[in-house]
């Protein structure tokens, strides 16, 4: 069993490649998902042969789950993006913690589950994945508070759904705190997929950054995981050549 891997649209889309031309590209490479794709690119992937792997159920990432008063507008959107995960056959939808606003962890770790308790049937009936996403909060995502995995896998725990995973960043988390292989050890029942970029900088996946993710894919792909591991990096240079590069590291 290889890892099956995917690449995160946003980073990629205005690169200088129509949605075709990168869709025909990537799926030359290996990549056998995409990822975070806008609706009316949905017919374009399957037609390229490319799984969509996950969509957003809700945003603006800084209006989450830990607040009580934002359950009722994310409930509309999530409702919405499950219709369309199930008519796409698309396995998971990414949900966010919203940031703190003044807000202690405590009191959002209780919010969060409690929201998410109110919301999982939803995902349990469609027969589909809620991924809390890691970020960092120290660089790209000032005031997020899922920013520990510490506190994500205590959501997780506390809620007790199959269909709730954590998105682990392995970029972000590298950034927060490390430890990456160990992680993901000790917490890989909790973890339904997983995003990549190099550090520092969230670009290629190379020698100039500090990770070395051959070893970090061999772990994970140790524990059994069947999902993917979605290229989620900025490229320096050339897009196909970066995406080619990173593939091959990470195909394990």
């Amino acid at each position: 069993m290889t890892i099956q891997q995917s690449v995160a649209w946003w980073c990629y889309e205005n690169r200088g490649l129509n949605p075709g031309e990168f869709m025909r590209a990537i799926a030359a490479i290996g990549y056998q998902g995409i990822e975070m794709l806008p609706p009316e690119h949905f017919q374009l992937a399957k037609e390229h042969n490319l799984q969509i792997v996950t969509i957003q159920g809700h945003y603006p990432l800084e209006i989450g789950l830990n607040k009580r008063e934002h359950l009722d507008s994310i409930e509309v959107k999530l409702r919405e993006r499950l219709v369309w995960a199930q008519a796409w056959q698309i396995p998971n939808l990414i949900v966010f913690s919203g940031n703190r606003v003044g807000q202690a962890d405590e009191a959002g770790l209780v919010i969060t589950i409690e929201n998410l308790k109110r919301l999982m049937p939803l995902a349990e009936t469609a027969g589909i994945t809620l991924l809390l996403e890691l970020l960092n909060s120290k660089v790209d995502h000032p005031d997020y508070m899922c920013d520990t995995t510490a506190w994500g896998f205590e959501v997780c725990r506390q809620v007790g759904s199959p269909r709730l995973k954590l998105l682990y960043d392995i970029y972000h988390m590298q950034v927060m705190e490390g430890d990456i292989i160990q992680t993901i050890r000790q917490n890989y029942e909790y973890i339904g997929h997983y995003h990549t970029a190099g550090v520092p900088g969230r670009a290629d996946i190379d020698e100039t950054q500090e990770l070395n993710y051959s070893a970090i894919m061999e772990a994970i792909k140790q524990t059994g995981f069947t999902g993917y591991v979605g290229q989620e990096f900025l490229p320096k240079g050339d897009t196909i050549a970066a995406l080619t590069q990173a593939y091959r590291i990470c195909d394990v």
